[in-house]
């Protein structure tokens, strides 16, 4: 058989030559190029969202601020010429010759003031130059010397703090408009000349730059132009890495396709950081302008500009009260620059460099000047504001705050605190004050302990204590509200009680001296303090009634219904005790206490004005008798000591309060001006050796002294009628008997019975005959 043909064999196929390395290599580096083009779309697609969202919302969180009231100035108002210096440095001026704005010259009494102007919530007050002598407390021979006359002049109010976000960051916007002569020359010839030609970045400095990174092994110089200045300020970190270098370069290109260049010039300018107040950073020329020259932004000559802009560089390094040789060599790099590029003469040039730093010797206040009376304000308006527009929207807060008073009032409570403890073994005392305006309720001043520049617990708002005493002017006021039953003259008993309770307490007050006088005429009780005829004739009325009047009065703390109130067991903090002494002060007519008067946004518009409100809560007529007998406790009860130091022409009303172991010290009083009271103790709530007219008295009674104002002089209201009587008798008498004293009554509640200078004496006559029979 023939053999099988061996099976076909495939026809054979040509072999592929296999890839080359650099082609291999070629295709893989195609392949990421192409996944990290993609990938880098997506990132500028978000870093554009993150530049436009920022850019074209809201930019900045610009914080509140908080100003004091506006000083007025004008012939007959009171001040002295230290009040004046003083509230002229607070509000940033500072002396000279008095010619150029925000200057003041002071010769003996007479002054030379500068104003700058300012746009209030009613309206601008334009720039003034002013003279003036100050003596004896009160403001002569005022004139407008420039500026258009007017017979009073408000003076631009001192900022006194702000109310900031939390990144605590600072500002106060600027135009470009406002840009003082050749600022923007100084800043772009010093930064980025080539601003306005650049697409937001330079590229040869940036070589320029990394070969010197290179050299030195990490980041040593950079070639940032202003746009990527800006986008690293308003978007990164302060890290010195090549990831964040380059998200900055292309947040520059962004800002640069998006945006014209003199927006962003002009956002830089309110941005750039320019060193730091405590925690506060300052950001911004406006601010900077401020910090650093008591100036607004746009008066700033060429020295002070060129310090500002050589800052840019290192606001630490170069921080002119610091290291002012580096500052001042800085400055007069920056002037040299715009001499080389032909933007100022030589000769205007050398008086520039020739000129001092000019930095305030002290910066504005970094953080709020009074924080004590800041957190008032604050509450206040967490009635009607959220806390983030206060924080982010640049409010303009214009307050009730007295810079004067109340930098006296903080000096007067620390001095006398000092001098409180060396006369004791006890633990360290504290102490709080409210000064108000006693016909409107504005509070001018507020001291929260003996460290005032402390922004810790506040015990004017937040120590809550027995009123002790003070509230016995609210006792007394209930009962001379019915006429029929109470006058000033009507004896009340002075003679111990006791009162035993369904528990089986027992309760049995006694006199602060322990004696017992028996009976005394109403408004020596209330003079001298006694406690046993006062829970007398609060028990007579009513615990539930004299409860009434308080409240009446403002007091909204929980009040017990136990006689013990009667003597002064309600707790208040003392800015309640000033709202309750309010309606006291002005006859029965409460104002609520104010702190702010209008409220504007960051342009001036006004949102809110808090006007004047009046609440008649008492019978005026029932409260002038208490008045009188306030007075009576100056001239001769439990507050007479402070005419040994206030002058007795100045007519006064007060009352004092003491408390268990003297663990509270009060006095709250006022003139014709002011209402103030003072509280002294101690923080763990310890006892003391103090009374009301040891401890709290002697503040209060120095801070009135200091403090140029008008006698209390109270207008008899309808229905009130003086008479002159025998108040030991309880009896009309004669101007010129003895013991005769003018006393006022409620129409028809007076003495029906005269008995003249004779009638006692006959009267002594018959008792000695009487006498000799018996």
């Amino acid at each position: 058989m023939p053999k099988k043909s061996p099976a076909k064999r495939k026809k054979s196929q040509p072999r592929k030559s296999r890839p080359t390395f650099r082609q291999r290599l070629w295709s893989l580096g195609w392949r990421l190029g192409l996944v990290m083009l993609v990938l880098l779309a997506g990132w500028m697609v978000y870093l554009d969202a993150l530049v436009t969202s920022r850019f074209e919302g809201r930019r900045f969180e610009v914080p509140s601020r908080v100003y004091a009231r506006p000083l007025e100035l004008y012939d007959g108002a009171a001040l002295s010429a230290d009040a004046l210096g003083q509230e002229l440095e607070l509000a940033g001026y500072r002396s000279g010759d008095g010619s150029r704005p925000g200057t003041w010259q002071q010769s003996g009494n007479r002054f030379l003031i500068s104003t700058r102007g300012f746009d209030f919530a009613d309206g601008e007050e334009p720039r003034r130059r002013l003279s003036l002598t100050v003596s004896g407390g009160r403001v002569s021979g005022f004139r407008v010397l420039e500026g258009g006359s007017s017979p009073i002049v408000r003076l631009e109010p001192a900022e006194i703090g702000g109310i900031y976000p939390a990144h605590r960051e600072d500002r106060v916007l600027v135009s470009l408009e406002d840009a003082p002569p050749l600022f923007e020359e100084a800043l772009l010839t010093t930064e980025d000349r080539d601003f306005y030609d650049h697409l937001g970045i330079a590229p040869l400095s940036i070589a320029r730059a990394m070969l010197a990174n290179i050299k030195a092994g990490r980041v040593v110089q950079g070639g940032s132009t202003l746009t990527q200045q800006l986008a690293k300020n308003l978007y990164l970190s302060r890290d010195q890495t090549l990831i964040r270098k380059g998200n900055e370069a292309l947040m520059a290109l962004l800002l640069e396709w998006h945006y014209d260049k003199r927006d962003i010039l002009e956002t830089y300018l309110n941005e750039v950081y320019l060193g730091q107040a405590g925690s506060r950073s300052i950001n911004g020329f406006g601010l900077a302008s401020q910090f650093y020259f008591r100036k607004r932004f746009q008066d700033l000559e060429l020295h002070e500009s060129a310090l500002l802009v050589g800052m840019v560089k290192g606001p630490s390094y170069y921080d002119p009260r610091r290291h002012p040789e580096r500052a001042l060599a800085r400055r007069n790099l920056v002037i040299d620059l715009l001499v080389e590029v032909g933007a100022v003469e030589r000769t205007s040039a050398e008086r520039a460099r020739s000129a001092p730093l000019d930095v305030a010797a002290r910066p504005s206040w970094s953080e709020n000047r009074y924080p004590a009376f800041i957190d008032l304000v604050r509450r206040h308006l967490a009635r009607d504001y959220r806390q983030e527009d206060l924080q982010t929207e640049g409010l303009r807060i214009f307050t009730t705050l007295h810079p004067a008073i109340q930098e006296q009032a903080e000096r007067v409570t620390s001095q006398t605190l000092d001098q409180l403890d060396r006369g004791s073994s006890n633990t360290r005392l504290e102490a709080a004050m409210v000064v108000t305006s006693r016909d409107s309720g504005e509070v001018l001043a507020l001291v929260g302990g003996r460290d005032a520049g402390f922004a810790g617990f506040n015990r004017a708002l937040d120590a809550r204590r027995p009123i002790g005493s003070l509230v016995k002017p609210f006792v007394y006021l209930t009962a001379l509200s019915q006429p029929d039953r109470y006058t000033l003259i009507t004896p009340v008993k002075d003679a111990g009680l006791a009162l035993e309770f369904e528990n089986g307490q027992r309760w049995e007050p006694s006199n602060f001296d322990h004696k017992q006088r028996g009976d005394v005429p109403l408004h020596q009780a209330l003079s001298r303090s006694w406690n046993l005829p006062t829970v007398r004739v609060g028990l007579d009325v009513g615990v539930p009634a004299v409860t009434e009047t308080l409240q009446a009065f403002g007091v909204t703390s929980d009040i017990n219904r136990y006689p013990s109130m009667l003597l002064g067991s309600v707790t208040m903090e003392p800015v309640a005790v000033a709202q309750a002494y309010q309606g006291l002060a002005t006859s029965g007519f409460n104002a609520p206490l104010r702190t702010i008067r209008d409220v504007t946004d960051a342009e001036g518009e006004a949102l809110s004005r808090y006007q004047l409100e009046v609440n008649q809560v008492a019978d005026p007529a029932a409260v002038h008798l208490v008045q009188y007998a306030m007075q009576e406790v100056m001239r001769e009860g439990t507050g007479r000591s402070a005419y040994r130091t206030i002058p007795e022409s100045l007519g006064l009303a007060g009352k004092t309060g003491t408390t268990d172991d003297g663990r509270d010290s009060w006095f709250a009083g006022f003139s014709g001006d002011l209402l103030a009271v003072a509280w002294v103790g101690r923080d763990d709530n310890g006892p003391t050796s103090l009374t009301g007219a040891t401890g709290a008295l002697p503040i209060w009674t120095r801070f009135m002294a200091s403090i140029p104002q008008h006698s209390f002089s109270p207008v008899v209201p309808d229905g009130v009628q003086y008479h002159w009587v025998n108040s030991e008798r309880g009896v009309l008498t004669d101007e010129h008997c003895e013991n005769a004293r003018l006393i006022p009554f409620i129409v028809g509640s007076e003495p029906q019975t005269f008995e003249g200078c004779g009638g006692d004496f006959s009267r002594r006559l018959r008792g000695w005959f009487e006498g000799l029979f018996q």
